[in-house]
């Protein structure tokens, strides 16, 4: 009898890494001269995950934005688990964002992933969902390899990591 091999499918954002992009973002914006003099701030609440854009009007918020998505790509954080909120007013005639940072894969995403690897047909694969991550398991590893390569060619809207690989 063939034993089970198993991974599992997650995604994880590095909070160590956000908290560093943040940092190198706030020290570049007190640096930049199109910021000079203006209300400008970045805000992360890490129990919630929730980042807060701060800016004088929508302008400088895109801005903003842009510095924080380049800094955020550059220390290999995935910008697909960011959603961002709408602009809204905020104290003092400035505008503010909230940017949600999803850690986990989301209940809907993780049927949409089981219903595509179902859909595929590939036998003898079990899939199942463990809370925020799936556990694929198969007797054939193959066919494990075969699951993990159309994950990475299929786009469910955040990025997933493979790991605990178990043979």
């Amino acid at each position: 009898m063939a034993s089970q091999a198993s991974f599992d499918v997650t995604s994880n954002v590095n909070l160590q890494e956000v908290d560093n992009a943040l940092n190198q973002s706030r020290k570049e914006v007190g640096q930049r001269y199109d910021f000079k003099g203006s209300k400008a701030s970045i805000e992360f609440d890490t129990d919630g995950s929730i980042l807060t854009l701060i800016a004088d009007d929508n302008f400088k918020l895109n801005a903003l934005w842009e510095i924080v998505q380049g800094r955020l790509i550059k220390r290999s954080v995935p910008v697909k688990n960011l959603t961002r909120g709408a602009i809204e007013p905020a104290a003092n005639g400035t505008v503010q964002q909230a940017i949600v940072l999803q850690q986990g894969i989301p209940s809907e995403t993780s049927k949409e992933i089981v219903k595509f690897i179902k859909n595929r047909k590939i036998k003898k694969v079990q899939i199942a969902i463990q809370g925020d991550q799936l556990r694929v398991s198969s007797s054939s590893r193959n066919d494990l390899q075969e699951v993990i390569q159309l994950l990475r060619e299929q786009d469910f809207g955040i990025a997933l990591q493979f790991g605990n690989y178990r043979g």
